[in-house]
């Protein structure tokens, strides 16, 4: 049994669950959670979809990692090797694992605490002040997803550019 391949089928996947869940999000679960619910449950039902594919992340990171370490204790940082793990590579994790603890460990509680503010505020004026903060954070929260989703194609492709090199290369 080939490990090497066994382990680089799992990273694809785990990469296609990160780029295409983020993708299934934006294009058809937000636009019809806010067709269907009003601005608050909506957006209390979105929180929860972020915070479950914030930890699918965290996730696959584990995965990406370990087989990643597996990679480089077998077959090292050779680059002719179709198995080695590439400095590029390490890179785009390390940038996943720092924007994803970004997003889940110091902009998405405060986010969630300024959506809560809004959402509790009784006057028009405290609603929009608390709806304009909250909107300034989950601004840069947005653009982190869409940045880590970015490290991940990034990778993705890296793994697939690397894998078709490698049998261009066997083939001649």
């Amino acid at each position: 049994m080939n490990w090497g391949m066994i382990g680089f089928f799992v990273e694809m996947c785990a990469l296609t669950i990160w780029v295409g869940g983020l993708i299934v999000i934006i294009a058809v679960v937000i636009p019809a959670v806010f067709n269907s619910f009003g601005m608050e449950p909506a957006g209390r039902f979105l929180r929860r979809v972020f915070d479950g594919y914030g930890y699918l992340n965290v996730g696959i990171l584990c995965v990406l990692s370990l087989v990643a370490f597996l990679r480089y204790r077998t077959h090292g940082q050779d680059p002719s090797h179709l198995f080695s793990v590439t400095a590029g590579e390490w890179w785009l994790l390390g940038g996943m694992f720092v924007v994803t603890v970004g997003i889940l460990g110091i902009l998405g509680p405060q986010a969630i605490a300024l959506q809560e503010e809004a959402f509790e505020a009784v006057s028009k004026e405290q609603k929009e002040l608390a709806y304009a903060q909250f909107f300034r954070v989950h601004m840069i929260v947005r653009a982190l997803h869409l940045v880590n989703v970015g490290l991940a194609f990034s990778l993705f492709i890296l793994k697939l550019r690397k894998t078709l090199v490698h049998h261009l290369a066997d083939a001649r």
